[in-house]
């Protein structure tokens, strides 16, 4: 830690926003340094004041102010936030009233690193972002790089910027909150993988939330990766700043042009990491290599390849990397196969963009569907994916809002309304699709919509689904 430009916090009034993992992290490491650090949260339970004593008996320097997160603490000089805050908060307005700048524990990691820290690469997108991060971990360990897939995910960053642990290179996955408030990053290379309507509650509008993923591509010395078949992320790489010599460099389904990444023939192929790229490719690896090989998951294989081969790793590495992968629970798991009909659990799929992407992946489908929608309208999805519904099994708060659409744009396909919002749903849901679904099918749980109707988390809602599945497997074995 010697080598950090860190005299800066020495005595400096901080005020760290939000006491979860990233704040309670953010908070130990600046008062490390020899800053003043008061945590504020508006939450004041048993569990948030069990934190606070601990947090505030572990370190000297550190208070915790519970209850109010409004009020800005006298003599703060810069403020600390978890990405959940929403910029309107009022403890934003009345810093910005001081002149106080608000940054995130991204920001926080960024300024804290030593000369000679790892370079990160960074992901971002509405979709994607965690399972593309975990492939160029996985791609960057099979090169025999010491890595590590961080931000959004894992350990806080800087804990990781922090440690003792040495690493070559760092998987960074970044959201737009994360993004909004980290001025000064700078990625060797980065990606933005898809960018549809999400988080417009926190942002303000879709162009401010495009606006702020683009930020990822600011100072970009080497790549900035872009989505062929969605515009949008390449407007962003032509408005970034970056450092002379970066290229952007495309990934796409299709043949690769000059300078992009694409499919041919069932194989992975670079044309833009290669000598005379205007006439030669790479092979990188196969579809079969990329578990699952949905579409959407196979860009977000091209993507982490871009990514990975912009830092010089070798093809080889690639296809290793993607073989060693396994995607984590609830993105398009195979659960099991009941009767010829396979059951398929993607309750990550919380938006309409991840839907579409799940259900391109199939070709006839029993839908489970549902949920909150976030302001959400599912017209575009339901016209888009008409033509491989057998049937769908609605559930939650919002299921109205996709019966509608389906009655506009699929009048044909069978819906079974579930009116129910209790957890015990599930299970009637997995069975109503069972009787919808024909040998050959697939029942898939891509709901659309956020859980909190009904379950803690998505991860509840899939443990659900998974469970009811295998309650019918058994049944019927």
């Amino acid at each position: 830690m010697g080598s950090r430009q860190v005299t800066s916090w020495q005595g400096m009034h901080i005020t760290v926003a939000g006491l979860g993992v990233s704040g309670i992290s953010a908070a130990r490491a600046l008062a490390g340094f020899g800053a003043s650090v008061v945590v504020v949260d508006g939450g004041d339970s048993e569990a948030l004041r069990e934190k606070a004593a601990a947090l505030e008996s572990s370190l000297e320097g550190v208070r915790v102010r519970l209850g109010d997160g409004d009020t800005l603490p006298e003599g703060t000089e810069l403020i600390v936030t978890s990405p959940g805050w929403k910029p309107t908060s009022p403890l934003f307005a009345a810093a910005a009233e001081a002149g106080v700048d608000v940054v995130g524990d991204v920001e926080i990691a960024w300024r804290l690193r030593g000369p000679d820290s790892a370079p990160w690469l960074g992901v971002t997108g509405t979709n994607g972002k965690t399972t593309t991060t975990q492939m160029l971990a996985s791609i960057l360990r099979a090169a025999g790089l010491r890595t590590a897939a961080v931000g959004n995910i894992g350990t806080p960053i800087i804990d990781i910027v922090l440690g003792d642990e040495p690493y070559d290179v760092l998987a960074v996955e970044l959201s737009s909150y994360q993004l909004h408030w980290a001025p000064s990053l700078r990625a060797h290379s980065a990606a933005v993988l898809n960018l549809a309507p999400d988080h417009l509650d926190w942002h303000g509008s879709m162009e401010a939330y495009a606006r702020d993923k683009g930020r990822i591509y600011e100072g970009n010395r080497v790549a900035c990766v872009y989505n062929v078949a969605d515009k949008a992320t390449e407007d962003l790489v032509r408005d970034a700043d970056v450092e002379e010599g970066c290229r952007a460099v495309g990934f796409t389904l299709g043949t690769p042009g000059p300078s992009q990444l694409g499919v041919v023939e069932g194989i992975l192929v670079d044309r833009a990491f290669v000598e005379n790229r205007q006439k030669n490719a790479q092979e990188l690896a196969e579809v079969a290599d990329v578990n699952p090989p949905a579409p959407h998951n196979i860009a977000n294989a091209l993507a982490a390849a871009a990514l990975a081969r912009a830092f010089g790793v070798p093809a080889a590495a690639v296809r290793d990397g993607l073989r060693a992968f396994r995607p984590d629970a609830h993105r398009i798991e195979h659960v099991a196969d009941v009767a010829g009909v396979a059951y398929v659990d993607d309750s990550k799929a919380t938006n309409t963009h991840a839907a579409e992407a799940s259900l391109a992946a199939y070709e006839s489908i029993v839908w489970i569907a549902g949920g909150l929608a976030k302001g959400a309208t599912f017209d575009e999805l339901v016209a888009k994916s008409a033509k491989r519904l057998r049937g769908v099994v609605l559930i939650g708060a919002d299921r109205g809002l996709i019966r509608e659409a389906l009655a506009r744009h699929a009048p044909e396909v069978p819906v079974v309304d579930l009116d129910r919002t209790d957890t015990g749903a599930m299970p009637a849901a997995v069975r109503e699709a069972r009787a919808l679904a024909r040998a050959g099918d697939t029942v898939l749980l891509a709901p659309a919509c956020a859980s909190m109707d009904m379950f803690v988390n998505y991860n509840k809602r899939g443990d659900a689904f998974a469970e009811a599945v295998r309650e019918l497997a058994s049944a019927d074995g």
